[in-house]
Parts: C-alpha cells; sequence; structure tokens
C-alpha cells in the first residue's frame, strides 16, 4: 500500500507539473516545471526498478539540458504575447496528435507481450549491470560508433565558434607584453608661459581635446 501510494503521488505531481509547463506564461516558470516533472519521472523510473534510467534522466536532462535552457529562457528576451499569437487557432490539431499518441501508449502497453515482460523476473545486478555487459559485448561496435559521430559533433561545434570574423576585435597578449614605453608615450617639452597665457592654453588645449 505505501509503493502504491508512493507511486501515485510522484504521478500525480508529473502530472500537474506537466500540465503547467505548457500553461505557464512565464517561461523561466515553464523551465522550472518542467525540471519538477523530470524528478518525478526519475522517482517513478527508481520504483520500477529502472535506476540506469533515473540516473541518466536527472544527470543529462535535468544536469544539463534543462540548466542550458534556463539560462537561454534568460538571458533571451522573448516577446510573449507573440508567442501565443495564434494558440487557439491550431487546438484542434494539437488535441488529435494528443489523443493520436495516448492511443498508441494504450495500444502497447495493453498488449500481452508487454504485460509478460513487465511481470518477468528481475535481472540480476540491476539493469545498470545488465546494460554495461550489452554496450560493451555485443554492442561494442555501434558504441564506438556513435562516440566517433558525437566527437566529430563536438570538434565541429568548436570549430564553427573559434572561426575569425573580420569584424571581431582580438588581443594578443605577447605583443602587449613586448610593448615599449618609448612605443605608447610620447614626452612633450613645452617652455613655461605667464599665468593668464596658461589658463587661455588650457582652455584652447580642452576645446580641442
Amino acid at each position: 500500500m505505501l509503493e502504491s501510494a508512493v507511486f501515485y503521488a510522484f504521478a500525480a505531481v508529473l502530472l500537474v507539473s506537466a500540465t503547467l509547463v505548457i500553461t505557464s506564461r512565464n517561461p523561466v516558470h515553464a523551465v522550472l516545471f518542467l525540471v519538477l516533472a523530470f524528478f518525478s519521472s526519475a522517482c517513478l523510473w527508481m520504483q520500477l526498478y529502472a535506476e540506469f534510467l533515473a540516473i541518466v534522466l536527472i544527470l543529462v536532462y535535468v544536469g544539463a539540458v534543462m540548466v542550458l535552457f534556463l539560462f537561454v529562457v534568460m538571458m533571451l528576451d522573448i516577446n510573449i504575447d507573440r508567442s501565443r499569437v495564434g494558440f487557439w487557432r491550431h487546438l484542434p490539431a494539437a488535441l488529435v496528435v494528443a489523443i493520436a499518441i495516448a492511443l498508441q501508449l494504450w495500444l502497447v502497453l495493453s498488449h500481452s507481450s508487454w504485460q509478460t515482460l513487465a511481470a518477468g523476473p528481475g535481472l540480476r545486478g540491476g539493469n545498470t549491470a545488465a546494460l554495461g555487459h550489452l554496450a560493451f559485448t555485443e554492442y561494442l561496435l555501434p558504441l564506438q560508433v556513435a562516440g566517433a559521430v558525437l566527437l566529430v559533433a563536438i570538434v565541429a561545434a568548436i570549430s564553427l565558434t573559434l572561426r575569425q570574423r573580420k569584424d571581431a576585435r582580438h588581443q594578443d597578449p605577447a605583443r602587449q607584453v613586448a610593448v615599449r614605453r618609448s612605443e605608447r608615450v610620447t614626452v612633450v617639452r613645452m617652455p613655461s608661459e605667464p599665468g593668464p597665457a596658461r589658463a587661455d592654453r588650457a582652455i584652447e588645449v580642452s576645446k580641442n581635446g
């Protein structure tokens, strides 16, 4: 009974937070509700003995993706009124898509093979050990290929951000350190002048400067 109560509690929090994600008027609040939805989903995965998915959901989505989204949303000046234009016009199409997704989920979860798999015996050592064994034995080549593709994507992203721009200003620390006083400072010797003339000269210099 306690396990069922905890499950329904996290499921209710997940549904409420997911609803607030799409109904919140403030984008920052929507991102924070999405983080809460991810945390609730991770707790549900932990109850279903899928600790690997729960840890990945927390570390990858909450720890990296959602934090990045939050900073981007906070830095951007988003026009909320303009983004909500045409909301009610597209609502029927969105409802059709939502009903289709719910129907697909119901067909999958109500299938006999899914129920047999859900009622099967648990894995020895947890699913993390089983996934690690499969990843480094049967799926070692696809894992390495995926790592190489991600490495190429990282290198491409870094090369695109470090491209040379004509309108950008760059500093050369070596030239700044090697500069000499004679190249930057010019000492001008001027003869002294009387008091009133010196004041007039100072006013003229200030106007010209």
